[in-house]
């Protein structure tokens, strides 16, 4: 089955970073953006194997950052 996420990705010291939006904890990075791309599907595959996926464990606070 094909699904699709959408991909946010930034550039940190050279490498790309990314997570999945629609799926909060699965993270990666490559040094290119297609190695990124092979990374991230990997991380939701392995993330999809696990008993319990992670994304059920999510909960949200707010708090305050000085800046």
């Amino acid at each position: 089955m094909l699904r699709k996420f959408t991909l946010e990705y930034w550039i940190d010291e050279g490498w790309y970073v990314g997570r999945l939006k629609e799926v909060p904890g699965v993270f990666s990075q490559g040094e290119t953006l297609e190695e990124l791309q092979k990374n991230i599907q990997e991380a939701y595959k392995l993330m999809i194997e696990e008993e319990e996926p992670l994304w059920f464990k999510v909960q949200e606070k707010e708090i305050e950052v000085e800046v």
